[in-house]
């Protein structure tokens, strides 16, 4: 997988590319031979991955595996960036691998052909002296195909860089400006299937966050927080997938628990017995991508642990670490088969359809009742606020640990409701959020270490070669416990304090 960085402008058939040497000082411009691209793209019938930014080819012509999958990332002025998968196979059947990472956009529905687009592509190497590779840059005639008709004809100019880092984006501003300035179009980037497919492409994602205007109804409020979350969870299905970027699993993780969260906070709005159903659902999934994202937390606790141990006692340490990731192994693959049932595909099913859902208050309520309006949603935040105050009062002086793992999750849930009702609630509950957000990581980073105290005494037994270092390891964690559990109750006085300064 490779971050494409990428810009496209659109190009009249009168404009000529201008010379492209000297982008950056010592820059070269290297032209290459003529490639003529026949790329076939699918997608199902309703244009559903065009519509989510996501884009799967056959294009032959060029080197390398005829396959390509482009998922969505980001875009701003003229450039685009998305993760760029490339798969061996001929044009008769979507790779599997491809499949399976399309299958939260899917969900059961049929591939077909979409487009089928020929391409003259004339490329330019931007190379530094020593010959590094710096950018490409094409320019490509276009022509859309049905059958033996052409349909429609465009060009465009594309600059991608080749460099990571402050110089690649150097040579990707320097080459815009100077294409713009010869006359090349300076419109947003678009996709060549879009360009190609045209309004239909470009129809709303099955799942829309919906804007909201200065003083947004409750029911508003609600449909925003489920959908956003929708969002985040279906585009980091392919990372979870894909086992590359922890930090996709983690969002992934989030991504269920702020659902959770939030059909609970906004039960109100939506169909009770539906939304405890989905609850229910997304507990098994949280659960399930859980144990892998805690095994990432472990690892990356205990190497740093193991990376101060003695110079004898590393090596052992090393052992517990190879041990943790045969454990990895096997959640990512109970992960990978939950991702990959039918369970899963009906439980997106369902959250796309709430994400568009809800009961919608009568027309013209939010000018009648806004401060009503404010007031409820303070006393949702209320509610969760008294819970977890409650569970701090009886925590007494030398709390168990899992008192105060306890305590997190109450904090957890008050955080998650907080920003949720912001846009209604005010500026005051956003900080009051930020404070619990603090008290809630204090108190993770706590549960970490009962977490690996618990695994370390475990693998101390099934490793004998490593219960020294398992030892030294236990010790280290029962320091840092000893740190948090000084650290946190300043912690939770600054969130008691904000909540006394917080109109709710």
């Amino acid at each position: 997988m490779s971050l494409e960085r990428e810009a496209k402008l659109a190009a009249s058939a009168a404009f000529r590319l201008p010379p492209m040497d000297g982008l950056v000082t010592g820059a070269t411009a290297i032209a290459r031979p003529r490639l003529e691209l026949e790329a076939t793209y699918y997608d199902t019938a309703e244009l559903h991955l065009a519509r989510w930014g996501v884009t799967l080819r056959h294009r032959t012509g060029e080197p390398g595996p005829a396959w390509t999958l482009k998922l969505p990332g980001g875009a701003e002025e003229h450039t685009l960036e998305r993760q760029e998968l490339r798969f061996a196979g001929g044009r008769a059947a979507v790779p599997r691998e491809a499949s399976d990472l399309l299958r939260a956009y899917v969900r059961g529905r049929t591939l077909i052909p979409v487009a089928r687009l020929h391409t003259s592509r004339n490329p330019i190497d931007i190379r530094e002296p020593d010959g590094t590779l710096l950018a490409e840059i094409v320019d490509d005639a276009v022509s859309v195909h049905a059958g033996n008709r052409v349909t429609s004809r465009f060009r465009e100019i594309e600059i991608e860089t080749k460099h990571n880092g402050s110089q690649g984006r150097e040579v990707l501003r320097a080459a815009v400006d100077r294409v713009t300035a010869a006359g090349c179009g300076d419109d947003q980037p678009v996709p060549k299937l879009i360009r190609a497919l045209g309004a239909d492409a470009s129809r709303p994602a099955e799942v829309v966050v919906p804007d909201l205007g200065a003083h947004p109804r409750p029911d508003e409020l609600a449909r925003h927080a489920i959908a956003g979350a929708v969002v985040q969870l279906l585009q980091h299905d392919a990372p979870v997938r894909l086992g590359e970027d922890e930090e996709g699993v983690h969002k992934f993780r989030v991504a269920t628990r702020r659902l959770r969260s939030d059909l609970g906070t906004f039960a109100a709005f939506f169909d009770g017995e539906q939304a405890e159903h989905l609850r229910e659902e997304l507990r098994w999934l949280g659960n399930e991508v859980g144990r892998l994202r805690d095994t990432h937390v472990l690892a990356g606790n205990l190497q740093r642990a193991i990376d101060a141990l003695p110079a004898d006692d590393v090596s052992p340490g090393q052992h517990l670490l190879k041990r943790l990731r045969r454990q990895a192994q096997d959640a990512r693959d109970s992960v990978l088969a939950a991702l990959r049932s039918e369970r899963y595909d009906r439980l997106l099913d369902e959250l796309v359809r709430t994400a568009g859902a809800g009961q919608p208050l009568p027309e013209g309520a939010s000018q009648r009742h806004r401060k009503r309006d404010a007031m409820a949603m303070n006393n949702l935040v209320r509610t969760r606020w008294r819970r977890l105050a409650a569970a701090v009062e009886a925590l007494g002086d030398d709390p168990p640990d899992a008192a105060l793992h306890d305590v997190r999750i109450k904090a957890k849930r008050c955080r998650y409701t907080a920003e949720a009702v912001t846009p209604v609630a005010g500026e005051r509950v956003a900080r009051f959020a930020v404070a619990v957000s603090r008290l809630q990581t204090v108190l993770g980073e706590h549960q970490d270490t009962v977490v690996a105290e618990r695994w370390l005494r475990e693998a101390a037994d099934a490793t004998p070669v490593s219960r020294l270092a398992a030892g030294e390891l236990v010790a280290h964690q029962r320091a840092e416990r000893s740190r948090l559990r000084a650290e946190w109750p300043p912690v939770w006085r600054t969130v008691f304090a904000k909540r006394r300064r917080t109109t709710f």
